[in-house]
């Protein structure tokens, strides 16, 4: 397996150290170097830090290796390098717009297990980078790449650290209330022994009135108690049971490179991150009145009603970082949300960012009279299926089966084939990398969407149970 089987849709991952190992890290900086500064240029980006890709990289065995390995090759590409150290991939995104410079590259493998690594690339203001905006141009131009003979450039590398500027900006959006410690709010997390480890002390210690019980913070072996993975039910356990046992108000868990944050209520119950966009998007929006929200096509259909409720304009996006993000700019939104649990933030660059959804959820939390499940409840308005994966060779052909089937329904394309039928309506995308179509339904009951999901069965294929 060669290294250009690394390159996903969004990033580069896959398990050390074959077929992702030192040389192909190289690789990767060398021709990402090329592409950055270009695309620095065309961007207009001038000053001192121009030439300069801010790296980062997680808490994995193998990154300390490869982000070496990267750093070389980006110099000899022709890049300055600002090491930005051990950090979660939302700093990545800040020190690319705090340094103003070509762009940023984070080593992580974000909620994959131990044994695999990769990158994150962004360019200038934190654009993202995936297969269409940049990373087939780095596969391509690393496939004829060799360190041996590749002119040396002889970038620069110098430490930078931006733990305090970091802080700053993001307890800039914690009730000063909270940070006083004149209000008071107790809460468990769980940071996946990932890099909310390292980021959420060093940032919100200085919170007076965050009673934080930790759980899984503990990183420095590279290794994972659970998945990094907050959207397995499983791996929310440990989580949920601590909230019940400790009386804590909610509890919040963390995926490995701390882009994403999952929380529960004060029953340890999980909070749809649909729903949990709905929630924050009240707050903001009594601030911001006519802003635009996006948010990810499979959400509950409460979400657009809510945002219009409050007077601001819904915004529906493909899956997908690229996609949010370029939508969030597109747009001019000050949030949006996916149901993976990437939080984009207006004041974060565009980007997405777990510590700053988090800082969003414990100041509206902290000012509460109720328990947080009495104020998510009026967000819940519908019974979802979750999303099913139904395993089926032909899936443009399923497609066309289920749309024929439903001639009056409303339908469209946007990403895979929305439907909606009056009492029931639903999204089904392909897998980009598997023969799987992946179903999220919704009604406005449960006995609705269990006979729809049987109905759709047959046509979409065999259901893989987890």
């Amino acid at each position: 397996m060669t290294l250009s089987k690394c390159f996903k849709a969004y990033d580069i991952r896959a398990i050390y150290p074959n077929p992702l190992n030192e040389e192909g890290a190289w690789k990767v900086g060398y021709a990402a170097a090329s592409f950055l500064l270009a695309e620095a240029v065309k961007g207009g980006v001038t000053g001192a830090e121009a030439r300069t890709i801010a790296v980062g990289h997680d808490m994995r065995k193998s990154s300390p290796t490869l982000r070496d390995a990267l750093v070389r090759g980006l110099c000899d590409g022709g890049a300055d390098v600002a090491r930005v150290g051990l950090v979660d991939t939302p700093f990545t995104y800040f020190a690319v717009n705090h340094l103003a410079c070509a762009g940023a590259i984070m080593v992580t493998a974000s909620h994959n297990p131990a044994q695999y690594n990769g990158f994150k690339i962004s360019k200038h203001h934190a654009k993202p980078v995936g297969q269409e905006t940049g990373l087939g141009i780095i596969k391509l131009a690393t496939e004829a790449l060799d360190e041996k003979s590749a002119p040396k450039h002889h970038g620069k590398v110098r430490d930078v650290d931006l733990w305090d500027a970091y802080a700053a900006h993001l307890l800039k959006f914690v009730d000063p209330a909270l940070v006083a410690g004149e209000k008071r709010l107790k809460i468990v997390v769980d940071a996946s022994n990932g890099m909310a480890g390292t980021m959420l002390p060093k940032v919100f210690a200085s919170v007076r009135g965050l009673e934080i019980h930790q759980l899984n913070f503990d990183n420095a072996s590279g290794e994972f108690l659970h998945e990094p993975n907050p959207l397995v039910e499983a791996n929310l356990r440990q989580l949920q049971e601590t909230v019940r046992a400790s009386g804590a108000q909610a509890g919040f868990c963390f995926d490995g490179d701390a882009d994403r944050c999952a929380a529960v209520d004060e029953r340890g119950v999980t909070v749809g991150c649909d729903i949990l966009l709905a929630w924050m998007v009240q707050d903001l929006l009594r601030t911001k009145h006519g802003a635009s929200v996006v948010y990810d096509l499979r959400s509950s259909r409460s979400v657009p009603e809510i945002i219009r409720e409050c007077g601001g304009v819904p915004v529906e996006s493909r899956v997908g970082h690229v996609f949010m993000k370029a939508k969030l700019a597109e747009s001019h939104s000050v949030i949006g949300g996916e149901l993976s649990g990437h939080f984009y933030f207006e004041d974060m660059f565009g980007a997405d960012s777990g510590a700053r959804a988090f800082a969003a959820v414990v100041t509206a939390l902290a000012h509460a009279a109720i328990p947080f499940s009495q104020l998510l409840a009026p967000c819940v308005r519908y019974t979802q299926s979750g999303e099913i994966n139904f395993e089926i060779e032909d899936k443009l052909g399923a497609l066309a089966r289920l749309k024929s089937t439903y001639p009056h329904a409303q339908t469209h394309e946007l990403d895979g084939l929305s439907i909606d039928a009056g009492e029931w309506w639903a999204n089904i995308r392909m897998s980009n990398t598997e023969p799987l179509l992946r179903l999220n339904l919704e009604a406005r009951d449960k006995a609705t969407v269990d006979r729809m999901v049987a109905t759709l069965e047959p046509i979409l294929g065999h259901r893989v149970e987890h």
